[in-house]
């Protein structure tokens, strides 16, 4: 990989310097958010810190239901966001049939943590689902792990990544989910072999942000034969996570014969996805790839309404 490809991918996710992670910064008197519609359940508390997770059930949905389930992870460098980014994808997937979640995470911001903390509350938010699955009326064998930038980056690592779990926890309860739906997701953290090396100096940044070897976090360098199916979707003109990266984890992924689904956008930036951005143009079009592809899973019924929405 370029010098140039990872050198910007440290600059703007783990400084945060875009204005896409200035614009999702909140005060802490902000949280929690208030999500409209939403039911709102704590799963999981590290200290005096109570992580939501915020639940959107279809109409006339009942605890004896065994619908799929997907839950999102907001972006934001891993210092900031909230789970609102996903709040419009929840509503819209519960009007499908699903069960929708997004759900808070700790955050540099507002907790004092690092990427590696991050990815342990997003297996305990799959844990804590998979744990209540009868009480919520889903099918803890239809869960899907979703989110955008960081967040993409969890639900990747939930895939692909063992370990990095909650103390405490019933390990017995699995923290993979049976699909992926990545939004421009930062998928290569460390230098590729045969690629040119990471540049030295953004070593140490990189390492201190993560809390551990970026490559222990690099969802790329631990794909293996049995990932569960994936879609990607990514803007061609992302700067933040260029698309050459999601290309070197999808081939990754087919060589080891799994399947991933990499949907380009051209000309597209960093979040081109999110809700009220283009005129809703590319949420909509990325959420109707999205039903497709559940639908491809047995997770939804065909749509037939020629809008996505």
């Amino acid at each position: 990989m370029p010098n140039r490809i990872l050198f910007n991918i440290v600059l703007t996710l783990v400084l945060g310097s875009t204005a896409l992670a200035q614009n999702r910064q909140r005060r802490a008197s902000d949280y929690p958010p208030q999500l409209e519609g939403a039911k709102v359940e704590v799963y999981k508390q590290i200290g005096d810190v109570e992580l939501n997770i915020y639940i959107y059930n279809p109409t006339d949905h009942k605890p004896s239901d065994e619908r799929p389930v997907a839950v999102f992870f907001f972006g934001g460098g891993w210092k900031s966001g909230t789970p609102k980014q996903f709040e419009q994808h929840c509503k819209y997937l519960a009007s499908r049939g699903m069960v929708a979640m997004t759900a808070d995470y700790r955050v540099l911001s507002r907790h004092g943590t690092r990427a590696k903390d991050c990815v342990a509350d997003a297996k305990s938010a799959i844990r804590w689902i998979r744990k209540n699955s009868e009480r919520l009326g889903i099918d803890p064998n239809r869960l899907v792990a979703g989110g955008g930038s960081a967040g993409g980056h969890l639900a990747g690592c939930t895939g692909v990544l063992t370990g990095f779990e909650e103390s405490g926890e019933d390990l017995e309860i699995s923290s993979n989910p049976n699909a992926m739906a990545l939004f421009n997701p930062a998928l290569v953290l460390a230098p590729i072999e045969g690629e040119d090396p990471l540049p030295a100096d953004t070593m140490p940044t990189l390492r201190e942000r993560m809390g551990v070897n970026p490559r222990e976090l690099s969802p790329y360098h631990h794909v293996q034969a049995g990932v569960p199916p994936t879609i990607i979707f990514h803007g061609k003109g992302d700067t933040t996570v260029p698309y050459r990266t999601v290309e070197q984890f999808t081939g990754a992924m087919k060589k080891f014969g799994n399947r991933c689904e990499l949907v380009g956008y051209e000309d597209q930036p960093h979040g081109f996805f999110n809700h009220g951005r283009s005129g809703n143009k590319y949420f909509d079009a990325t959420l109707a790839s999205l039903d497709k592809f559940l639908v491809s899973l047995g997770y939804l019924q065909p749509n037939n309404s020629a809008d996505p929405r």
